[in-house]
């Protein structure tokens, strides 16, 4: 649909719902009139209108972007009209943040290189030398990025999720930033180490694209970060240090008493600290639900307690330095002591991968990191979609280390567009013990989160699977909803097969 088109559309299915004329404080009245699923269409109505405009806005950034380039100077559009730079013009006529207004920034860059190189891939009409070899060895080649852009530019996702993806990733590390091993017997080849880098990004953002449809801005940050991390080891590697170089903690007492702290975490200590408050923390903020009647009773007073939840951490945080390594896992952790669990994936000769992962979150981190931890579950193994230790009807539970299997491979609550990590998870049978004879093995299990869990079993809602493909969630209307793998997960489980083919089997 042209966008003025579907522009108009929305205009319309507006007015449909709310009326034509109408004064802007009617709005909250009118609305209050409408029944559930009309306000739902208004919302998707007015959200659709202004992604377009989110276009149209990233667009003229770009455009005017261009004409004030610090090659410009005085003469540039935004100095001309008394503005430093583009940003200080974009937050000006849109009334955003300074951070809005640097993402539209960095978007019209990215815009910019994609729309310069299409441009300049067109030889001119009648120029008998534009097919010269030497003039096409000129041309600018197609940056990885056009396909997330063209995503933007014809709706598919927001400027936060361009932004969120494209931030990510990064940038690939072609052969000019970086020695490397292309493992051929031919050597290095820089233009085939080049065109792959690119191939890999390009894959990489598609899938993301893909999973805007249900995914918040934040969710695919973390995404695109750890698959990037997963396409650029020794990148990952470089920033892993860079951050553990700038750890810190501060304290300090104000002009008026106050005494104050702040931490800059490295990857490993900020996981530990997450982990720990997660855990402690669980029957407040939502995680699995306890079974055992001293656990329950336990929960039941944490969540009773009149402590706000910021007091509570700090409490914990305070008793974790008093009590130390001889610290009561019952009386300062919770139900359960906390414990990060990274993830290294390995082939079957016994060969890992270079980069592993964090149960939690899916954090990448070195294969370094990786070895100074001890798993206090023992290996875990299974096939190519993480699918390992069946048990049949021997157990009616899933087993300990069946959901620690579950975490492993679902990553967290597998709910269409849930962000729960693996932490908040608990195990849900597909099959039902007693109606369909379910069977208690990890390809017929999926790990969601608490909420989500007593609303498929209390709102109507259901998952099936034929046998080891996706997921599906039937909505109680009909409709049914795929749950693929997390996106870094699938790069995951890539990791193991032979670079340069590793990680197609993503896409």
């Amino acid at each position: 649909m042209e966008l003025f088109t579907d522009i108009e559309a929305q205009v319309q299915a507006l007015r449909a719902l709310v009326g034509d004329a109408l004064e802007p404080a009617d709005l909250i009245p009118l609305i209050e009139r409408l029944d559930d699923a009309q306000a739902v269409d208004a919302l998707t109505a007015a959200t659709a209108l202004v992604q377009s405009g989110e276009r149209i806005r990233a667009a003229a950034t770009s455009v005017i972007a261009a004409r004030s380039s610090r090659e410009a100077g005085q003469a540039g559009l935004a100095q001309s009209r008394g503005h430093r730079n583009v940003a200080s013009l974009v937050q000006e006529i849109t009334g955003s943040t300074m951070a809005e207004a640097g993402r539209q920034v960095r978007i019209r860059e990215s815009l910019l290189a994609s729309t310069s190189a299409s441009v300049s891939s067109d030889p001119p009409v009648g120029d008998p030398s534009s097919d010269d070899e030497s003039t096409r060895a000129e041309k600018p080649v197609t940056p990885w990025h056009a396909g997330l852009d063209h995503a933007l530019l014809d709706g598919r996702i927001t400027s936060a999720q361009h932004d969120a993806i494209r931030q990510g990733l990064a940038d690939p590390p072609f052969s000019d930033e970086l020695e490397h091993e292309c493992g051929t017997e031919h050597g290095c080849d820089e233009t085939v180490h080049d065109a792959l880098m690119r191939e890999l990004w390009e894959v990489a953002a598609d899938q993301l694209v893909g999973a805007a449809a249900h995914d918040t801005p934040e969710m695919l940050g973390s995404a695109a970060r750890t698959i990037g991390d997963r396409l650029d080891p020794e990148g990952a590697a470089r920033r892993f240090q860079e951050r553990f170089s700038r750890r810190s903690f501060r304290v300090w007492t104000t002009a008026d008493g106050h005494k104050r702290g702040a931490i800059d975490f490295d990857d490993e200590g900020y996981a530990w600290a997450t982990t720990i408050i997660a855990n402690a923390m669980r029957p407040r903020t939502g995680g699995p639900r306890f079974v055992d009647a001293e656990e329950k009773a336990r929960a039941q007073a944490l969540t009773d307690d009149p402590r706000t939840n910021d007091q509570l951490t700090y409490d914990l945080f305070l008793d974790l330095l008093r009590t130390g390594a001889l610290a009561d896992a019952p009386a300062v952790f919770g139900a359960r002591r906390a414990g990060v669990r990274i993830v290294q994936v390995v082939n079957g000769d016994g060969i890992a991968g270079p980069i592993a992962h964090a149960e939690d979150h899916l954090h990448s981190f070195p294969a370094a990191v990786a070895q100074q931890q001890t798993c206090d579950v023992g290996t875990v193994t299974g096939d190519s979609r993480g699918n390992p230790l069946d048990v049949g009807r021997e157990h009616r539970l899933f087993t300990p280390k069946q959901r620690v299997a579950l975490a492993i491979r679902d990553g967290g609550c597998r709910w269409t567009g849930c962000d729960r990590p693996a932490s908040f998870g608990e195990a849900h049978h597909i099959d039902e013990w007693v109606r369909d004879d379910g069977r208690t093995d990890i390809d017929r299990g999926i790990l969601l989160c608490g909420f989500h869990h007593m609303q498929l079993h209390h709102g109507g809602w259901r998952i099936t699977r034929h046998e080891k493909q996706d997921f599906l969630l039937h909505h109680p209307r009909g409709q049914t909803f795929a749950l693929p793998p997390r996106p870094a997960l699938r790069y995951a489980w890539a990791g193991v097969q032979p670079w340069p083919k590793r990680f197609r089997a993503a896409a």
